[in-house]
C-alpha cells in the first residue's frame, strides 16, 4: 500500500533500528521481541526469535521476556475494567447485593 518512496523511507526507518547507538545486540532484540509480541506480530516474533538464537539468548531469557508482556498485558486488560466500569458506572456488585437483599 504504501508508495514506492514512502517503502525505501520506512525500509530506512526500520533498517536503522538494528544499528543501536545505545543498545547492545542482546538488549535490542528483547526489545524487538517483546514489542512484536505486544504488537501481536508473528512474522516479527519469529523474526526476533531467530536473531535471539543467532544472539545466543537462551531460552529462559526469553521465558523471562515473554512473561513481562504477559504481566503487562494482563494489568492493562484489569485497568481497562476498572475504567469501563468506573466510566458507566457499572458495579459487579449489584447483583450480588440485590440477591442477598432477597436472602
Amino acid at each position: 500500500m504504501l508508495t514506492e518512496k514512502q517503502q525505501e523511507l520506512y525500509s530506512s526507518f526500520y533498517e536503522s533500528t538494528h544499528s543501536n547507538e545505545y543498545l547492545d545486540q542482546k538488549t535490542e532484540v528483547f526489545v524487538g521481541l517483546a514489542a512484536a509480541m505486544g504488537m501481536n506480530c508473528t512474522p516479527c516474533i519469529e523474526y526476533y526469535l531467530k536473531q535471539a538464537k543467532k544472539a545466543g539468548i537462551s531460552k529462559g531469557e526469553i521465558s523471562e521476556v515473554l512473561a513481562k508482556v504477559m504481566a503487562v498485558a494482563a494489568g492493562q486488560k484489569r485497568l481497562q475494567m476498572q475504567e469501563v466500569t468506573e466510566k458507566y458506572g457499572i458495579d459487579l456488585n449489584e447483583r450480588k447485593q440485590f440477591m442477598e437483599k432477597l436472602k
